[in-house]
C-alpha cells in the first residue's frame, strides 16, 4: 500500500514563513520573559562594574529594572508603551560622560549574548538605543 503525505498537512521541516516570523524584535528575543532575564544580567554587570556603580548609590534597583524592563521592550516592539520620564530629564542630573553610556551599552549587548541573543539582534538593538546618547549624556 502506498502512503502518500497530506497535502493539506503542515509540513514540520519548512522553514517558517514570513506571516510565522516574530514581528518584532521584541518576540523574536523571547517576549516579556527574556526582556527580564536580559534586564537582570544586565543590572548585574553594570552594578559590578567599579566605574558605574556610583550612579546608583542611593537608588531604588528595584524600581529602575521594572523601569528599564518596560523601556527595554517598548524600544524592541512591545505592545506596552514606555510612559516614564524622558531620557534626557530622567538622567540630567547624573553627570553620565560619553565613555560610561558606552560602557553600559557594553553591558547591555554583553547580557543580551548571555541571554542568548545572536549578534545581529544585538547589533539591531544597539542601532535602535545609540540615538539616546545625546539625550541622556550631560558630563
Amino acid at each position: 500500500m502506498d502512503q502518500t503525505t497530506d497535502p493539506a498537512a503542515p509540513d514540520e521541516s519548512a522553514p517558517e514563513t514570513p506571516a510565522e516570523r516574530p514581528d518584532t524584535l521584541f518576540e523574536q528575543i523571547g517576549g516579556a520573559a527574556a526582556v527580564a532575564a536580559v534586564v537582570d544580567l544586565f543590572y548585574a554587570r553594570v552594578l559590578a562594574d567599579p566605574e558605574l556603580t556610583p550612579y546608583f548609590v542611593g537608588k531604588d534597583v528595584t524600581r529602575l529594572k521594572a523601569h528599564q524592563r518596560v523601556f527595554v521592550g517598548s524600544a524592541l516592539g512591545a505592545a506596552a508603551p514606555y510612559i516614564g520620564r524622558a531620557m534626557g530629564h530622567a538622567h540630567q542630573e547624573l553627570g553620565i560622560t560619553g565613555p560610561h553610556f558606552d560602557r553600559v551599552v557594553d553591558h547591555l549587548a554583553a547580557a543580551l549574548a548571555d541571554g542568548g541573543v545572536d549578534a545581529a539582534t544585538i547589533g539591531l538593538i544597539a542601532a535602535k538605543l545609540a540615538p539616546l546618547k545625546p539625550d541622556v549624556v550631560s558630563g
